[in-house]
């Protein structure tokens, strides 16, 4: 039976790394993206997997384009939550618009995206719902109270929702990454990196986006039921919770 998966940041990075793996398992993917509109079609180009656009930050747009997905794909069985972005500043130096632009963003993205699939899942007795936190959520992280709020804020609402949903079919995990070796982590100094951050990873590395897309593709499984309300800590060793 092919599954339909939806990936929020599902054409860079990580999101990207997601799709392609779910694809791989079988399942008819759709990619959510927010705004590069020629990365997103390169990747489609290059996978053959539908890309939307879409704000994760709007509940209507959100209902709008899940209404669209199910319409072209079918009824939506695994969802996963990735979509996210960093407004780093010390707190003293923070603006109501950093600490909003990440909570809207990385939590209350959350709530957009599961609750129109929710009831489906529901009424079907079958349902994925992955969220990639962070080990910022986990430990906390200066210069990011926003950011490790939100991440930390997914953890409680896998928790909370894997209770609700277990009775029904319905799995809810988190997988926490560490440093992923994304674009943004491989434009770090090299000088930072070896000093200031590796030494910090017992394994000695940063991890690869298809190594999170690979947590993500075992959770989603149909024979991965038993597992529901866990957070998969995927950092090299960085943080063990």
């Amino acid at each position: 039976m092919s599954r339909v998966a939806v990936v929020t940041g599902g054409s860079r990075g990580i999101g990207a790394a997601i799709s392609k793996a779910l694809k791989a398992q079988g399942c008819k993917v759709a990619a959510i993206y927010a705004g590069n509109d020629a990365a997103a079609a390169a990747f489609k180009a290059e996978t053959g997997i539908n890309v939307y656009k879409c704000d994760v930050t709007s509940a209507e747009t959100c209902a709008a384009t899940l209404k669209a997905i199910e319409a072209e794909l079918g009824a939506v069985d695994i969802l996963v939550n990735n979509a996210g972005i960093t407004r780093d500043a010390m707190f003293h130096k923070m603006t109501l618009q950093q600490w909003q632009e990440v909570l809207n963003t990385n939590l209350n993205s959350l709530f957009n995206m599961t609750s129109p699939v929710w009831g489906g899942m529901r009424d079907r007795g079958f349902g994925r719902i992955i969220c990639i936190s962070s080990i910022n959520g986990q430990k906390g992280q200066m210069g990011q109270a926003n950011y490790a709020a939100a991440k930390a804020g997914e953890i409680g609402f896998v928790k909370s929702l894997a209770q609700e949903g277990a009775a029904k079919g319905i799995t809810v995990n988190a997988i926490c990454p560490g440093y992923i070796g994304t674009d943004m982590v491989k434009a770090v100094p090299e000088k930072v990196m070896n000093e200031r951050i590796l030494p910090l990873i017992p394994v000695g590395r940063v991890g690869e986006p298809e190594e999170i897309a690979r947590c993500v593709a075992f959770l989603a499984a149909d024979d991965a039921g038993f597992i529901t309300g866990s957070t998969l800590s995927a950092n090299g060793g960085q943080y063990m919770a």
